[in-house]
């Protein structure tokens, strides 16, 4: 099936810059970019099965949301209330609450349930341009409950327009029925790992390595049995303090380090070294009302490539909007418009180890979505509102 886009503003980040083509055409053949060039370049005895006319939108590549937290139970609006009562993050989480109380729901919402709401969350994102995503697990923390979450995000792929990537999160936090015993739950994690891959459940694993976390030796332990398996490793690290997490993930080649707050010299060396994708959550470092930023200069730097994504979860993201994780990338951690842009789109499929979407050129998959706005920037720029025209993915309007 070819297809013909035209008459199109497209944003193609291929090179430096936007890469823009502001008369503009894809070429599409069933799931892939087969040609992009200018609107008058077309060959004139090219035929094709259909054509559309976007009618002068900004066409970019889809958004990819690297990290997510997408299936879970429940909500915590009561600990938000709490925040501002004057308790911490980490107060409520050593109380009990936290990761814990998203747990508890989780395990009590049955398997369909955990669907319907995740599919709910889901379109919302793709309604602002999303057209790939990662689903980590993380708030079933047995093997049973973690695998239940796991299927949930394969059949979040399977039942939308959508590509998702499905992350082992099970290092997330000590279960009550392991209390006082890390130890023993990491021995637990890494015992589920093979069976849940055997399952086709998991396409990387991932570990939370923080005070309130796990140490750096207990990462050790979970990246080594991922490494057996042949399984990427990720980790949450340096978001509350430097752990030195970011230069032990690196040490494993890790597709990415997500947060990174309090990461150190070290870890931003051993980053870009490893080529290890830096993905910064703006929606946690708000809604956390953290004061301490990334530091952004340093990794532009050294040269370690900068995602953005949504970490939305019950916790402390608990954002559906891509387009203000833009917003606040900028304002916030004064990313420019452009690098924010990558940051979801080259940088983020980058984070996910998919080098076959994020730019608009022959052989990338047909991921782009049609905005209703006259320069890249504005996607930044705008907040509150969503200028998302027209979204395709795999050649197919959604």
């Amino acid at each position: 099936m070819k297809t013909l886009w035209r008459h199109a503003h497209l944003v193609t980040l291929a090179d430096r810059g936007y890469g823009d083509i502001e008369r503009g055409a894809l070429l599409t053949r069933d799931d892939r970019i087969a040609w992009v060039g200018a609107d008058d370049a077309l060959p004139p005895d090219l035929h094709v099965d259909a054509e559309h006319d976007l009618d002068g939108a900004l066409v970019t590549p889809g958004l990819v949301d690297c990290h997510t937290h997408l299936v879970y139970g429940g909500d915590r609006a009561d600990e938000f209330e709490q925040r501002l009562h004057g308790a911490s993050y980490e107060q409520i989480a050593r109380a009990g609450g936290g990761i814990r109380s998203t747990v508890a729901a989780t395990r009590a919402e049955s398997e369909a349930g955990l669907l319907a709401s995740a599919l709910r969350r889901a379109r919302t994102l793709m309604a602002e341009g999303v057209t790939t995503l990662e689903v980590k697990s993380g708030y079933g923390l047995s093997l049973e409950h973690e695998a239940r979450c796991l299927r949930v995000a394969r059949r979040l792929g399977a039942e939308l327009p959508l590509t998702v990537a499905a992350t082992c999160l099970a290092a997330h936090a000590l279960p009550p029925e392991f209390e006082g015993r890390a130890d023993d739950y990491i021995d637990a994690v890494c015992a589920w790992l093979p069976a849940l891959h055997a399952e086709g459940l998991v396409d990387a694993v991932d570990g939370f390595c923080d005070r309130i976390g796990f140490t750096a030796a207990q990462t050790r332990r979970v990246f080594d049995a991922a490494r057996r398996l042949g399984l990427p490793v990720k980790l949450h690290a340096e978001q509350l303090s430097d752990q030195h997490g970011a230069a032990l993930a690196a040490e494993y080649g890790a597709l990415s380090c997500d947060h990174l707050e309090y990461v150190g010299a070290d870890g931003v060396a051993a980053m870009a070294a490893a080529g290890t994708v830096a993905v910064l959550l703006p929606g946690a470092f708000y809604f956390l009302r953290e004061t301490r930023l990334p530091p952004v200069a340093a990794l532009r730097a050294a040269g370690v490539p900068i995602a953005i994504a949504t970490d939305h979860n019950p916790g402390s993201s608990p954002t559906l909007s891509p387009l203000l994780m833009l917003s606040m990338a900028s304002t916030l951690f004064r990313l420019t418009p452009e690098e924010a842009l990558r940051g979801m789109t080259v940088h983020a499929a980058h984070a996910l180890g998919l080098d076959d979407r994020g730019t608009l050129a022959a052989g990338q998959r047909a991921d782009f979505v049609a905005w209703n706005v006259a320069h890249p920037n504005e996607l930044a720029y705008w907040f509150g509102r969503n200028p998302c025209a027209r979204v395709v993915a795999g050649g197919i309007e959604r």
